[in-house]
């Protein structure tokens, strides 16, 4: 499944979320590490969504 990411650059640093996923957010000093971070949180995220559904 494909999530749309929405990234912004800030002052010293990059974050990420993701409209579909309340909650789901990263931050990073660089675009490369916030890509690989907002990945990992929405793993993490959906996973936390199919334990709650158990």
């Amino acid at each position: 499944m494909r999530y749309v990411v929405v990234i912004e650059k800030a002052e010293t640093s990059y974050g990420a979320y993701v409209p579909d996923l309340p909650g789901c957010v990263a931050v990073a000093k660089s675009v490369e590490e916030v890509k690989t971070l907002i990945a990992e949180a929405i793993e993490f995220h959906l996973e936390g969504i199919l334990k709650m559904d158990c």
